[in-house]
């Protein structure tokens, strides 16, 4: 056990996990205000539950006629998750119908409850589910923030063949 506290006398106890839980953590995501790690994941087992889940990612935003289509291996390359999925709807409707639809479904179909930002205004929504991360942009944002070059040089993979 750990006692965190700021004055004497007065503490919270914290479970402190074991070292074989802490093997089977990686840290998550970063908080944007400080850049710092926050919450960890679980390491994912060879890759079949990411792969999985970034099926279900692509075959979401394809079904709800998503555009231009783009997947990013991030395995080896990032912390945060093993997949990024980049696609553009063709308004600020539709890129808040493909984020929320797909929101459901991993909730419905993989029991993830995945965090969501940008949907009010519908320019750039962002889909953090863990292991994929999934950027829908309306076209001219899209083409603005040029997001997917950032992964270059070949990483980039179509999703439509």
């Amino acid at each position: 056990m750990l006692v965190l506290t700021d004055r004497p006398g007065a503490g919270a106890v914290v479970p402190v996990p074991s070292a074989s839980v802490m093997e089977d953590l990686v840290l998550s995501h970063s908080d944007p205000a400080t850049g710092l790690p926050v919450g960890p994941r679980l390491k994912p087992s060879e890759g079949h539950a990411s792969d999985a889940l970034l099926a279900l990612v692509l075959k979401s935003v394809d079904d709800d006629k998503a555009e231009d289509i783009v997947q990013i291996d991030l395995r080896g390359r990032s912390d945060v998750a093993d997949y990024m999925v980049i696609c553009s709807g063709r308004s600020s409707r539709q890129v808040a119908s493909i984020s929320e639809k797909l929101a459901d479904r991993l909730k419905q179909e993989m029991r993830i409850i995945a965090r969501m930002e940008g949907k009010d205004t519908g320019d750039w929504v962002l889909i953090d589910a863990g292991d994929v991360i999934v950027h829908v942009f309306r076209p001219e944002v899209r083409e603005f923030y040029q997001l997917e070059k950032m992964w270059l040089p070949g990483a980039i993979h179509s999703a439509q063949g």
